[in-house]
């Protein structure tokens, strides 16, 4: 069974040892440093850390002034709240003078769980995806969450990261490299190609290996990068397979699946399905609500077998 571990642990982790590697390294959080994790950089360097209290405007307007001053702002809440509760002090503060701060936030999607529709962001990546120059970044395990914030700490400009609540499967292993703007191509196979993100990267090697038993092989992609897309991929999966998946833990509307398929209608267009959330959800444990809602591993398969079909009727 594969090892599980938390996206936000590793982030927590990341952040101290950024911290002990440079003094410019500062972390914000709204009253949530427990959950995302951010309480481990707070106990190393209390002289760095900034609770802001349940006030993501102002923590974000802090961020954008401490990053003006030359300090690399990480600034931290449930993803609920940002960009949502803040998407103003955001578009202004941080995207309109390109300010060096990086958003990362805990708790994306459905899998928060019990804490209900209040707390479960599914409308996250659409927001953010909306700011230009705005680095958009939803890893796919803590590997790839690590890395991400190491290069977001290395690398000028504005960043946005989505993590997840729960423990997840590892999927990479130390040999792993992620790369800003590429896409992760984890399985090779000519029926049909899968894109997924975050959590729903697990689940659709899972969907790929159910239907390799069945003779049908299947691409899987990961695309860490929403925001600068790796169009590159996208348009040879689609010249090479001919049909289309996306998988996300989100609204279908504006997030993977709507950014993957206007790059498709640009570059080669074929028949896609969209494994998302098409609403609210109720309140409920994490895989309860996944299957309930339609994101595990066998409805990725079915809608596989759907696009397969109508991939069929159009040849």
């Amino acid at each position: 069974m594969a090892t599980e571990i938390a996206q936000r642990d590793a982030y927590g982790q990341a952040l101290v040892e950024l911290g002990k590697a440079n003094r410019n390294i500062v972390v914000l959080d709204a009253d949530l440093s427990h959950s995302t994790m951010t309480h481990f950089f707070g106990k190393e360097f209390p002289d760095r850390f900034f609770n802001c209290g349940i006030q993501e405007q102002n923590m974000v307007g802090i961020a954008a002034g401490l990053a003006a001053t030359g300090k690399i702002p990480f600034a931290s809440t449930f993803a609920v709240f940002a960009p949502g509760r803040c998407f103003d002090q955001v578009r202004m503060s941080i995207i309109q003078p390109r300010l060096n701060v990086k958003i990362v936030v805990t708790h994306g999607g459905i899998s928060v769980g019990e804490d209900g529709s209040s707390h479960q962001a599914i409308e996250d990546i659409s927001l953010a995806c909306s700011l230009p120059g705005l680095n958009v970044i939803v890893p796919a395990d803590a590997v790839e969450t690590t890395q991400a914030v190491r290069l977001a700490a290395a690398t000028e400009g504005p960043f946005y990261i989505r993590l997840g609540r729960p423990k997840i499967p590892v999927i990479f292993d130390d040999k792993y490299k992620f790369e800003l703007g590429k896409a992760v191509t984890l399985r090779q196979g000519a029926a049909a190609t899968i894109f997924a993100i975050g959590i729903m990267v697990n689940a659709a090697l899972q969907a790929a290996d159910e239907l390799g038993k069945e003779g049908v092989s299947c691409s899987v992609i990961n695309m860490p990068t929403l925001q600068p897309l790796d169009e590159a991929a996208i348009a040879k999966a689609a010249r090479e397979t001919g049909c289309i998946v996306c998988a996300e833990e989100h609204l279908e509307h504006g997030g993977l699946g709507s950014l993957v398929a206007q790059a498709v209608a640009r570059t080669q267009p074929v028949p896609m399905e969209f494994v998302a959330m098409k609403g609210y959800a109720q309140s409920g444990k994490p895989a309860e609500l996944l299957d309930r809602y339609g994101l595990t591993a066998r409805y990725v398969a079915a809608a596989v077998r759907k696009v397969m079909m109508r991939k069929a009727a159009k040849s």
